[in-house]
């Protein structure tokens, strides 16, 4: 059986009232055009020849189903108007072949957070403010029916006995899916989104989350080989970073990268992606990220990327970036890089090893040489507000200096943060290992100054 005929039964909608007579009110001419919709998509199910659309191409099916879906509206509503007909046809094929009301988000380039609470409540986020959509599902059934052809395409499930799943769409966009009984309102979609093209170095200078001095020394700290963690907090623009970060390194080095559900966009020729898996139903098969950093220290990596640190993965991946592994580079959740030093020491005791503060901080300390610290500030601009060297140990403390920072001065009358980039006058201790690479910054990279106002 194919891919579309195993969906069919989730794709058939409940059985349909007549369409009523043109009402008085929008409501009721929404309502009308709902359940002509789905009165034309229970027929167009019936008409497909599921064993001839499997060898069908994605782009031929489509338009051979059009045909079937424009004679239909002349047979069931003739007297729908060229705007609605159109409307019609292509909710339709959105129903069917796509994510049903979604699609048109997925759509528009300025939408990048789209957020379900239940069928009648959508929300998106457009240039970092959140704001209500027209979008609707028809009830919670219709909700799950999408939910569940987004994470099955990648061979996830979400169920009673599994009621919480990540996955990811086609354009590496990332999705988190809760269901009943765990989310009480109705199921409840996530989807952080990705686009198709990956925003490069100067998109993001362009949007100011940094300044060219800066790119300068994260593209130097790459070629260099340092290990490097980048830091922050849920959708301040991590993953862009790292995206962004990855296209410096050489291509001909081997990079395997390790993820939960995979979202990073590599640029390279010579990437090995690997993918966590979850238990089965029955809490077998279990494949953690731990495992994979293992597996990859015996691929011959020449670096190792890490999507998301959460858990023991951590003593792992510090072992692998102070036995050959260099150049490595992973995300983590804090909000400074003091904290992210402390959720490195947290994640370690996770491993289950009773390894004494010292040592876990000289592992850290020996490992990190970079902490590059992403906020989304108020109003929703994304910022590189530092660029932190961990030095090395002084007694029992991680020494830690900044090189650039970003310090905000205030808000202005649409309530979006401003303020500047400074240098501070700080000149790294890993110079040397930039020089050894072959790699010259400008003698007054690190002079203090105001970088840029913002």
């Amino acid at each position: 059986m194919s891919p579309l005929s195993r969906g069919q039964a989730a794709l058939t909608p409940t059985p349909s009232r007549p369409v009523n007579t043109p009402a008085a009110t929008p409501r009721d001419a929404q309502k009308s055009f709902e359940e002509l919709k789905r009165l034309i998509h229970s027929k167009l199910i019936e008409k497909l020849d599921l064993s001839r659309v499997s060898d069908l191409a994605n782009d031929v099916l489509r338009r051979e189903i059009r045909l079937v879906v424009e004679r239909l509206c002349d047979t069931e509503n003739p007297l729908l108007n060229r705007m609605e007909r159109e409307r019609l046809i292509d909710e339709v094929l959105d129903e069917t072949f796509g994510f049903g009301p979604l699609e048109a988000l997925l759509k528009d380039p300025t939408v990048s957070d789209i957020l379900v609470n239940g069928p009648h409540k959508v929300y998106v986020e457009r240039r970092g403010k959140l704001e209500k959509s027209e979008v609707k599902f028809r009830d919670n059934k219709h909700l799950l029916q999408i939910i569940d052809r987004m994470v099955s395409k990648v061979g996830r499930r979400v169920d009673e006995t599994s009621p919480m799943v990540d996955a990811r769409l086609p354009d590496g966009s990332r999705i988190n899916a809760i269901i009943p009984p765990l989310a009480l309102d109705g199921p409840c979609l996530s989807i952080r989104r990705f686009g198709a093209n990956p925003l490069k170095l100067e998109d993001l200078l362009n949007f100011k989350a940094f300044t060219p001095e800066m790119a300068m020394l994260m593209e130097a700290a790459i070629k260099a080989r340092l290990n490097i963690i980048i830091s922050g907090g849920t959708g301040c623009g991590k993953t862009t970073l790292l995206n962004t970060l990855s296209s410096f390194i050489p291509a001909e080095e081997r990079i395997i990268t390790i993820e939960d559900a995979a979202e990073l966009q590599l640029q390279q020729d010579h990437v090995v992606r690997l993918e966590t898996r979850p238990p089965n139903i029955e809490g077998k098969g279990e494949v953690t990220t731990r495992d994979l950093v293992r597996n990859a220290l015996r691929m011959r990596p020449d670096r190792i990327i890490i999507g998301e640190c959460r858990g023991p993965e951590a003593l792992d991946m510090l072992q692998a970036m102070n036995t050959g592994h260099e150049g490595s580079l992973t995300t983590l959740h804090a909000n400074s890089p003091r904290d992210a030093q402390a959720r490195l020491e947290t994640m370690i005791m996770m491993a289950g090893f009773e390894l004494p503060v010292k040592a876990m901080r000289q592992q850290i300390a020996s490992a990190i040489d970079l902490i590059i610290q992403a906020n989304r500030l108020q109003g929703g601009p994304r910022k590189v507000t530092s660029i932190t060297e961990v030095v090395g140990m002084e007694q029992d403390i991680i020494i830690m200096q900044d090189i650039f920072r970003f310090r905000q001065l205030g808000v202005d009358q649409n309530g979006r943060a401003f303020g500047q980039f400074e240098a501070t006058g700080v000149r790294p201790t890993f110079m040397h290992r930039l020089e050894a690479a072959g790699i010259r910054l400008p003698a007054n990279l690190f002079q203090e100054r105001v970088l840029l106002r913002d």
